[in-house]
């Protein structure tokens, strides 16, 4: 199913929480806010690179600028 996900979030080659790479030491680490599913993503799974990420008391959008937007609400009809 994650392999599913827009680029900003999906299964990708960083840690959207950490931002570093999912191979290397650490890249797998994730916050338990996070592991909650209280924590949106901050880092684009595709690139790495910092994501304007916007929280909603209904959800949160997060946007890459590189592989644009993806939004919680979205997420939600995968699940």
């Amino acid at each position: 199913m994650i392999e599913k996900l827009p680029a900003p979030v999906g299964a990708g080659t960083y840690n959207v929480y950490t931002g570093l790479l999912s191979a290397g030491t650490g890249g797998s680490d994730t916050p338990t806010a996070a592991q909650l599913g209280l924590e949106p993503p901050r880092f684009c799974a595709d690139c790495g690179r910092r994501m304007v990420v916007q929280v909603r008391p209904d959800g949160w959008w997060a946007q890459c600028s590189r592989h644009g937007r993806v939004d919680s609400k979205d997420l939600e009809t995968r699940r």
